[in-house]
């Protein structure tokens, strides 16, 4: 049994591979760079994480839809992924949270999916080959030729070069309060987030943690957040090239100049590391799933964490360093992959600043990482205390 009207579909990659289905969401064609995802949970908050935008994600978990969709899951106001690619869609969703299924989710949001695909062949591909330009394309639009629609692939520009977080961030600044997360005094802090993509879990930990939070858009200038007085500025995750990001790098230096606490996460991270002077690079295929095992050099610890990017910041591992723009001091690599020894976290020695590649907010995904949270908090308090 399938879902309903669905239609013959296809996924074609830009080395010419093809592979064929049937519709899943709206009917029609989309492009973008094909990726991968190993969790076998948190579909909802995959789809929803801004950081997914121009790409098409293909689960690596059979079967996807079981627990249908809610209101409450969603990172983002909206789904932001080009395509969805899965093997078996669940034609009925069973869940006491459940209100809607992921297929009409899919519908009401225009989003062109594929299902009934070998998607373990899929990722085994882009595994060996790295992430590739793709196209999805059901009912008419997979009766065209697949010369033409792989040229349609191709033509499509490349994920390297791309500037998003515009794109995605909040239009209007917003306040998230501790009261409204369960946190019963007074706020202790005050933190500016940049919305460069932010899931909406992340907010939600500092303000649990007494902090107002003022989220604002990725377009913010560094007067406009010092006038909102802040303890401490917040960078967050976000999709396309680091490269790009010369603005927010150059507010970032204007932040560290400033000597506020800094927390960056993610696209944050790769800002940080590109301030500090050090280069961005796009891995071969990323790291995207809830089960990236992360070493943490300060305890020795193995933390099991969440994960999606593409790109990572090329710093040396295993040695503090003078920073490349010798004015912010010396800087350590303080977390690493333990898959590929990619670069997952910074931190500067002499300054109440640090970053992580990796995902604390775990929506979804394990715990482990929470209490880099409280380390931001802890910053926070000592630069109270040091005026």
């Amino acid at each position: 049994m399938s879902l309903k009207n669905t239609e013959p579909a296809i996924l074609v990659l830009e080395d010419g591979s093809v592979f064929e289905g049937r519709s899943y969401g709206v009917v029609g064609s989309t492009l973008g760079e094909a990726v991968f995802t190993t969790g076998m949970t948190g579909y909802q908050e995959t789809l929803t994480d801004p950081s997914y935008a121009r790409q098409i994600v293909v689960q690596t978990f059979p079967h996807i839809g079981n627990t249908g969709v809610n209101d409450e899951d969603n990172e983002s106001r909206a789904i932001w992924v080009a395509g969805y690619a899965v093997r078996d869609a669940a034609r009925v969703p069973s869940n006491y949270r459940s209100q809607r299924s992921l297929d009409d989710q899919l519908v009401a949001e225009g989003i062109v999916g594929i299902q009934g695909i070998d998607t373990r062949a899929v990722t085994r591909l882009l595994r060996d080959r790295g992430s590739m330009k793709a196209g999805i394309f059901s009912g008419d639009a997979a009766q065209r030729s697949q010369a033409d629609l792989l040229t349609e692939v191709r033509e499509q520009p490349p994920m390297a070069g791309a500037r998003l977080a515009e794109a995605v961030t909040t239009e209007q600044a917003y306040v998230v309060e501790p009261a409204e997360h369960g946190y019963q005094q007074d706020p202790q802090y005050t933190v500016v987030a940049v919305d460069l993509g932010i899931k909406a879990a992340t907010p939600r930990h500092l303000a649990s943690r007494g902090v107002r939070v003022h989220v604002v858009p990725a377009t913010t200038t560094f007067d406009e957040i010092q006038a909102l007085n802040p303890d401490g500025v917040f960078l967050s995750n976000g999709p396309g090239d680091p490269a790009t990001a010369d603005s927010q790098v150059q507010l970032l230096r204007q932040v560290l100049d400033a000597d506020l606490p800094f927390f960056g996460i993610c696209f944050g991270n790769q800002i940080f590391g590109r301030a500090l002077g050090f280069d961005t690079y796009k891995l071969p295929f990323g790291h995207r799933g809830p089960n990236q095992p992360v070493m943490d050099k300060a305890t020795g610890k193995v933390h099991i964490t969440s994960q999606n990017h593409g790109f990572a910041v090329e710093a040396p591992i295993g040695e503090v360093i003078t920073a490349p723009e010798a004015r912010y001091g010396e800087v350590e690599v303080s977390h690493w992959s333990l898959n590929d020894q990619v670069v997952e976290g910074l931190s500067l020695t002499d300054r109440r600043a640090f970053s992580v590649q990796f995902h604390p907010e775990s929506a979804a995904g394990p715990h482990d990482a929470h209490p880099l949270f409280d380390r931001f908090i802890d910053n926070m308090a000592a630069a109270k205390s040091d005026r």
